[in-house]
């Protein structure tokens, strides 16, 4: 149970609903900042509020207006600089802003000094706005010196008020529906209403009418079996499939945010009748609550209402089909956003329920906030690095004002939204045309870190399966980081870009969390820099990928040429001449096609890919999304997190072994990995099906009746033209023509004949990425 206060309260007694009026709650506890350089956010301080900087490894510029917007550095025991965030740093906006306070350009801005660990910590003496800004030059994205992540957490002075996120645009009306109670109210068309769970695990059953309907004499309420057929999932959230509909399939809301991502359509909201059978008659109840409060619109009483059961986590038990409930995932300040579509009267209840773990068997209070008409809301999700860290809101790609003018068609990667596919040619187009041609995309969610200091190299050795002191300069290789049981916790590319200077590409922050430990564990001279947002990446792939890359990439003679780059080669290069855009090139790819990686400046990546896109119509170039991407990874046998290698699962395992040196020195997981070597129980091996039938991730694979592996990866090959996929199988089931079946509807009924054979399906001697 989660460590807060529990609230008692009288379950046979109604509460009345209460009102939170605008300005009395607290700021949030905590708010992570990962911004790339060159950026500027502001903070609203009380008086007594602290505020933690982490990871200051370069230029910090501090502004303390007080609350007239007067200027006051020592209002947070700062003293004035004369130096300004003036180098690589933008300031339009900002200047903007501060003008309309009537305060100049030329004000005396602090440099932020960092304490031990890299840390500052400051205490407002009295209410202030604070303005943070990152600038370094631009350069540094290239030699790796810039800036890594800051992160910004902020502890209130009055600890025990009410918590909640900042709004997200012009508030018309906000209030606090009471724990054990339901609150209705009106929303017009472009109208928003923000749901927030105040203390987190708390369920509020929401359900809304159409106003037209109701003028009309018909029930026109949100239709959960409509609406789950409409978007094809349980319920919808931001992107394409986000309205809820009515039963005639007429979109009602459409889902800007949803912060917590776990909620329940399946069942009703909670009624009389179900505490008296299980002994609670005159409890509380969610269904009553909302005739009561829905009563002044006319709307007849129900004992029992349909509703969407936002934050209440529930699943279907996949073998005995039983509905299965636990504690909610919602955290504190988590909240689902939704805009109306047409006129519409909602209804939204805090849960009542102190018998079940719906609520975390505390109920508490729910906060509503409706946004007046057409306020600018994103779409976004929620992304926490860590399960206990700070939240953020997803964010769009630097490429983004470009690939916006292609498609609309973006799914969530990690915390950026990047293209699924882009409908002028569809991902079979997209397919083919890194196939045959060339293609271009947006890859920034990958996670970059630059590894510097005299002790590079030793960490990395130490992590790394890979010896990492054969890795020349301006070379990269293939590794792993794996666990003490030699499981794997992260893949990726890492260059050499200086004899102390790396740069390590993978896919999650687990990595710097687990190099930043061996670092302080072994003190190790080295910093570990997160790069984030401010080294977006593009993927250029096909056998057309260096043609065009000859028309525009310009080098200098003391760094590798385009043509010098063989598999794994890296150099820095400029968009067609010596004063133009610049960026890092390297000869890698995750298609197992020839192909290349563009890094460059979060400022410069609209210009980098109208470039390419412009010389590449020459080539042929498509834009391509993630989902010929996968095909693409499945085709080349590439491992993928979550699929070939997750929790349990060595590197051997998993598929990986060719990038495991046993023969070098110490690293993290060398014993487990040789002990394995040398006995393995299951391989990573493919399977060419039969029929175009694709099986699902964690398909069973059988050799008669007995269980013999698990389907990690599968596919429709256009190249092959079947379904193809990655297994573990069992060592004795492994070898190459073995026909084994993989188990489909509860894995008995159906069967799937299939033949095992090597990986990658498509290439198996790399010949084409080697080109």
């Amino acid at each position: 149970m989660a460590s807060r206060v529990l609230h008692s309260f009288d379950h046979r007694t109604s509460v009345a609903p209460g009102r939170w009026f605008p300005g009395l709650h607290a700021p949030n506890v905590s708010m992570g900042w990962n911004q790339s350089p060159q950026t500027a956010k502001s903070y609203e301080l009380k008086s007594g509020d602290i505020l933690r900087v982490s990871g200051l490894t370069g230029p910090v510029f501090a502004l303390v207006l007080d609350r007239d917007g007067r200027p006051d550095q020592s209002l947070l025991g700062l003293s004035a600089s004369d130096r300004g965030p003036t180098s690589g740093f933008d300031p339009r906006e900002l200047n903007a802003t501060l003008a309309a306070q009537n305060i100049g350009a030329d004000t005396a801005w602090s440099v932020l000094a960092p304490g031990e660990d890299d840390t500052l910590i400051l205490r407002a003496r009295n209410a202030c706005t604070l303005w943070l800004v990152l600038a370094v030059p631009d350069a540094a994205v290239v030699d790796g010196s810039g800036m890594g992540a800051l992160r910004v957490e902020r502890q209130p002075s009055d600890a025990s008020a009410l918590r909640l996120p900042e709004p997200l645009g012009e508030v018309r009306d906000e209030f606090t529906v009471m724990r054990g109670s339901a609150q209705s109210y009106e929303l017009e068309p472009g109208e928003a209403v923000q749901i927030i769970d105040i203390e987190g695990q708390q369920c509020s059953d929401f359900m809304a009418f159409s106003k037209q309907a109701l003028d009309a004499g018909q029930p026109g309420l949100i239709d959960s079996t409509a609406t789950r057929s409409m978007v094809r999932r349980a319920y919808p959230g931001p992107g394409l499939l986000d309205k809820f509909f009515d039963a005639e399939m007429r979109p009602m809301l459409r889902v800007m945010q949803d912060t917590c991502g776990r909620h329940d359509t399946f069942g009703l909201a909670c009624t009389a009748r179900g505490y008296e059978d299980r002994g609670f008659p005159g409890h509380l109840n969610c269904s009553d609550n909302i005739s009561a409060a829905v009563a002044r619109f006319g709307i007849a009483r129900r004992n029992a209402w349909p509703a969407i059961n936002f934050f209440w986590s529930t699943w279907i038990d996949p073998d005995g089909h039983h509905i299965q409930s636990e504690e909610s995932w919602s955290r504190p300040g988590d909240f689902v956003t939704m805009q109306a579509i047409e006129p519409l009267v909602c209804v939204s209840t805090a849960c009542p329920d102190d018998i079940d773990p719906i609520n975390g068997w505390n109920p508490t209070d729910i906060h509503i906030r409706i946004y007046r008409k057409d306020t600018p809301i994103r779409r976004a999700v929620a992304y926490r690095e860590k399960e206990d860290a700070a939240m953020s809101l997803s964010q769009e790609s630097a490429f983004h004002p470009s690939t916006s003018q292609l498609t609309q068609d973006f799914g969530s990667a990690r915390n950026l939204w990047l293209p699924n596919s882009y409908p002028s040619h569809g991902t079979l187009g997209e397919y083919w045309a890194c196939r045959e041609k060339v293609t271009l995309q947006d890859m920034s969610s990958l996670r970059k870190y630059d590894l510097v200091g005299p002790d590079a190299e030793a960490l990395l050795n130490l992590a790394m399966t890979k010896n990492v002191a054969k890795i020349a300069q301006w070379r990269g290789a293939y590794a792993l980081m794996c666990d003490e049981q030699g499981q794997v916790i992260d893949d990726g590319t890492l260059f050499r870009l200086a004899p102390h200077l790396f740069r390590w590409c993978c896919g999650t922050e687990e990595s710097a969390r687990h190099l930043t430990t061996l670092a302080q564990e072994n003190k190790l001279d080295v910093r570990v820099n997160a790069m984030d947002d401010a080294l977006p990446n593009l993927s250029l792939q096909g056998p057309k990928s260096r043609d065009l890359l000859r028309e525009i990439v310009f080098t200098q003679p003391h760094v590798p040429g385009l043509d010098d780059l063989k598999w794994f080669g890296a150099t820095v290069a400029r968009l067609q001449h010596r004063e133009g855009i610049p960026f890092m090139l390297s000869r890698t790819g995750y298609t197992g096609e020839l192909g290349f990686e563009l890094f460059c400046g979060a400022k410069d990546a609209p210009a980098l890919w109208d470039a390419v896109m412009e010389v590449g119509q020459r080539y042929g170039i498509v834009p391509m999304g993630g989902t010929a991407l996968e095909i693409l990874r499945i085709e080349a046998g590439f491992a993928a997190s979550g699929a070939e290698f997750a929790p349990g699962v060595d590197a051997f395992e998993a598929g990986l072994g060719f990038a495991v040196n046993l023969k070098k020195g110490t690293f993290v997981g060398k014993t487990a990995l040789n002990r394995n070597a040398q006995s393995p129980r299951k391989v990573l091996k493919g399977l060419i099906l039969d029929q175009d039938d694709v099986p699902a991730h964690g398909a069973p694979v059988f050799a008669g009746e007995r269980p013999v592996g698990v389907v990690t990866s599968a596919t429709r090959s256009p190249m092959l033209e079947r379904a193809v996929a990655m297994a573990r199988l069992a060592v004795e089931h492994s070898d190459d023509g073995t026909c084994l079946q993989i188990g489909q509807l509860d894995g008995h009924f159906k069967r799937l004949s299939c033949t095992v054979g090597q990986i990658p399906f498509v290439d198996p001697t790399r010949s084409r990425a080697r080109a």
